[in-house]
């Protein structure tokens, strides 16, 4: 695999990076630490660093050796999990009950790695955004830096992602045009009876039995009101109420999330659970009460964009080794934030074989330090190939 020879010279400290920012995870919004360390190395690069975009978020801007005023943008998350990590390994978490259990701190450092190398080369024609974002995992902070100005004050034509995927053997890229990631919504229900002893419950209105009821209904979304050959997920996660045996309460609170692919297909979902919902607790006497709220939209690739991601990707491990019909993700992404906004594609990279308790989000999983050239190869080249110089 011709990975540029450059960056695997590096992927020893590239290693580094990535063990240490693996040891001091941070959550959404509270990157502190992770801020600095990525602006400390993009200064040490030259390269022109800007922050306080959604907190802790840090751009960096680097121009070629010639400069036609074209302007692509690249991005990174940083953010860590609230999870207590597994693992024993001396790179493990230092922060108790936080954990790099997706894979950021890899991704981080690709996109170091790859900012170090074109500081050096400037091999291109024009200037590269580098977007080191905070809060991914359920807080947008794509959404918070959009909405901040990122596209007004960092003026990019398109935007590109990456994320690592276990399960798929390294040395491999997945990339495909439309749906990557699907919508990301929560909601809670409040459901309200007559509470009671257990013992005499013709005498109220039992909220359990009603929020049973609710849950059976709303399954009835995906399997009667959507068209079969449409995607949706609606899954109740929680269900909290009563204290003791023989007490029937007054009230049941559920909650849970929904996802889908298609955006018209993501409109209906609110409107038939409320219907559902009201309806359902109406026929036993009851009342319900529905706070929706809408999170990430789904990630959705433009073609064009794509079909490039995909050419830099098979420059880098052949054709062969890039999936360009990967199954959909029902996993959600804030970079669908920064697509809306502008072209660009997410792929996914390889992180090799992974056993049920080394999946993302897992307290057992842990980022492959074998691919870190590969990702900065890739960034580095979607560069040179998306910016070439014509002089």
């Amino acid at each position: 695999m011709p990975i540029i020879n450059r960056i695997a010279d590096y992927h020893a400290e590239m290693t580094k990076w990535r063990r240490e920012l693996h040891q001091n995870p941070e959550t959404a919004f509270e990157e502190f630490w992770t801020s600095n360390f990525v602006a400390e190395r993009l200064e040490s690069f030259g390269i022109e660093i800007h922050r306080g975009l959604a907190g802790t978020g840090v751009v960096g801007v680097l121009k070629g050796q010639i400069d036609s005023g074209r302007k692509i943008a690249l991005r990174a998350d940083m953010d860590a999990l609230d999870l207590t990590e597994a693992n024993g390994f001396d790179h493990k978490s230092q922060n108790p009950g936080k954990m790099h259990g997706c894979g950021h701190d890899g991704h981080t450092t690709m996109l170091l790695g790859a900012a170090r190398y074109l500081a050096e080369t400037r091999n291109f024609d024009g200037t590269v955004y580098f977007i080191f974002q905070p809060a991914e995992e359920n807080e947008g902070g794509g959404r918070v830096m959009v909405e901040e100005g990122l596209f007004e004050k960092f003026p990019t034509e398109s935007v590109w992602g990456m994320h690592n995927w276990p399960g798929m053997s390294v040395g491999s890229f997945a990339a495909r045009p439309g749906p990557m990631m699907a919508a990301y919504d929560m909601f809670e229900i409040d459901v309200t009876g007559v509470g009671g002893h257990g013992a005499m419950p013709h005498l109220g209105v039992d909220p359990v039995l009603v929020a049973s009821q609710i849950v059976v209904a709303l399954q009835s979304i995906a399997s009667r009101n959507i068209n079969p050959m449409d995607s949706v997920v609606v899954s109740i996660t929680q269900i909290h109420g009563g204290d003791a045996y023989n007490v029937i309460p007054q009230e049941v609170k559920l909650a849970g999330t929904c996802r889908a692919f298609n955006p018209k297909t993501h409109d209906r979902i609110e409107p038939r659970m409320r219907q559902i919902c009201q309806s359902v607790a109406q026929a036993f006497g009851a009342s319900a009460e529905l706070r929706y709220e809408r999170r990430y939209p789904p990630t959705i690739n433009s073609e064009a964009e794509t079909e490039k991601a995909a050419a830099v990707a098979a420059d880098i491990v052949g054709a062969e080794n890039v999936v360009r019909d990967p199954e959909p993700c029902m996993g959600s992404e804030d970079f669908a934030f920064m697509l809306r906004k502008k072209p660009g594609s997410y792929v996914w990279i390889g992180n090799g074989p992974a056993g049920p308790g080394e999946q993302l989000h897992n307290p057992g999983y842990d980022f492959n330090d074998e691919i870190l050239p590969l990702g900065a190869s890739y960034w580095s080249r979607l560069v040179e190939m998306e910016l070439p110089r014509t002089d």
